[in-house]
């Protein structure tokens, strides 16, 4: 189990790593010509910016707390924001009318309260 564990909370370290640094790099007008990045549209560039931040914070969360043994309760609490940062979305995308990414998300947010299960019981 435990080697489940960190290879879900490697993917999801590296995809939200890579969204986050994509959100704070990019410029909000640049994001908008991206497809699947409409969604910004509804949204300042300091809330665009944040939601990076906080992708950026969680994936950290996700594995650093837990390798080092420093303050390990840190990485189920990383977890679960990640999969209240999922819910946020799928919220946003159902009511924009995008009903196709929400799978994603629901996928997303069900690995990330895998990985918070998990570790809240190695604690």
């Amino acid at each position: 189990m435990n080697l489940a564990v960190w290879i879900v909370s490697g993917v999801l370290a590296a995809l939200y790593l890579l969204a986050g640094f994509t959100k704070l790099v990019k410029a909000k007008q640049d994001l908008l010509a991206e497809p699947r990045m409409s969604w910004v549209g509804d949204f300042t560039d300091g809330q665009v910016k944040g939601i990076g931040a906080v992708e950026i914070a969680g994936a950290i969360g996700l594995v650093l707390p837990w390798l080092t043994g420093i303050a390990p309760v840190l990485t189920p609490i990383a977890a679960l924001g990640l999969a209240l940062v999922q819910v946020g979305a799928a919220i946003t995308h159902i009511r924009r009318g995008e009903g196709a990414t929400v799978p994603v998300n629901l996928v997303l947010c069900a690995l990330a309260v895998f990985v918070a299960v998990v570790r809240f019981g190695q604690l």
